[in-house]
């Protein structure tokens, strides 16, 4: 059985290799692949069933990456809030410390695709240290997210490395990392680096499914390697039109990842990065997809419907209104529209 090291190098990484797959017209792809790269590794490849399909429009170059002139370079603001090189410091008690440029698949829809799996993106052990250093003197930073890239795509050694620097730092209390490997490819989770992981904590991962077909046999065997090490799972899902952006879909999605023991964490309306604008969706969409959530599956299977702000805002929770009136009695409507109220006022 190869590794996961003998599948990553077997990618696709251009869109004229894509064509032995699939039949396609692939030239005006090329222009994209040279301004946002590409990889699918055969794994993923594998989840495609057809030209087109939810899975193939994450992972596939568009022409209307090119055309797209009205989202931003940096939608989060985030070169302007590094202080050290590939560290964001935006909220006061928490930071975000890039630790890789790779993936193993780049997502057409990612917030960082300005440099993600180029030269734009340099990070070397040197970064990384500078990173660390910043960390231990700014004590009001309580949790770090580790990511890129995919921090996953780091040898097993390098990690632990990474790791044992970061819980040295007595102030730190919490380490997350943010990695889509469970999803796109779930043979990296080895129980050797499960076992690794499990030595560092408080540890949480955040992991990143978008649609039910990514839910494999391999993705949920990934996922309990990891769940088995202590490791508490959560997922960030991002709202993608032609993707996910329908009920039926979603609520399979957020249930299947229950049974694999992720607790579904934020929904995400989708960045304005440049390049991306044919995914979006608008707001309304996402508000109708938590009213058909909320009260109609269980609230383990519920996430936060949120957008980062442009400019650095922040994330900021999206709820459908359920209050009709506010005052010394407030009336709402539950999930399935019938009103109630409850007294508002105290003794």
């Amino acid at each position: 059985m190869p590794t996961w090291k003998q599948i990553l190098a077997r990618s696709i990484t251009t869109p004229a290799q894509l064509a032995a797959h699939f039949p396609i017209e692939h030239h005006g792809m090329s222009a994209v692949a040279a301004q946002y790269p590409m990889r699918i590794n055969p794994y993923y490849l594998g989840l495609i069933e057809r030209v087109g399909d939810p899975i193939w429009r994450q992972a596939v170059p568009d022409p209307m990456e090119l055309a797209d002139h009205t989202c931003m370079e940096d939608p989060l603001d985030e070169e302007n809030r590094s202080p050290v090189p590939n560290l964001v410091h935006k909220y006061p008690d928490r930071a975000l410390l890039l630790v890789t440029s790779q993936c193993a698949m780049y997502c057409r829809f990612c917030t960082r695709k300005r440099k993600v799996g180029t030269a734009r993106m340099e990070i070397t052990p040197a970064t990384i240290r500078a990173g660390i250093e910043y960390l231990r003197r700014t004590p009001q930073i309580r949790d770090v997210l580790v990511s890129g890239g995919d921090p996953l795509l780091l040898p097993d050694d390098t990690l632990d490395w990474l790791l044992t620097a970061l819980r040295a730092i007595p102030t730190l209390e919490t380490i997350r990392i943010g990695t889509r490997a469970p999803c796109t490819l779930p043979m990296r989770v080895t129980t050797r680096l499960a076992r690794m992981l499990g030595r560092h904590h408080p540890l949480f991962i955040n992991t990143h499914f978008n649609h039910p077909r990514e839910l494999t046999s391999q993705a949920a065997l990934a996922c309990s390697r990891l769940a088995a090490a202590g490791i508490p799972l959560g997922n960030q899902t991002v709202l993608l039109r032609g993707v996910n952006d329908n009920a039926i879909t979603m609520t399979a999605l957020l249930r299947g990842l229950l049974k694999m023991r992720v607790k579904p964490y934020y929904l995400f309306q989708a960045d304005m990065t440049r390049g991306t604008n044919h995914f979006r969706t608008r707001v309304e969409t996402g508000l109708d997809l938590m009213r058909s959530l909320i009260g109609h599956v269980s609230g383990m299977a519920v996430p936060t419907f949120a957008v980062d702000a442009p400019g650095g805002g922040g994330k900021i929770p999206l709820t459908p209104d359920y209050i009709t009136a506010m005052g010394d009695t407030i009336e709402f409507a539950n999930y399935i529209g019938t009103p109630y109220s409850y007294d508002n006022n105290l003794i």
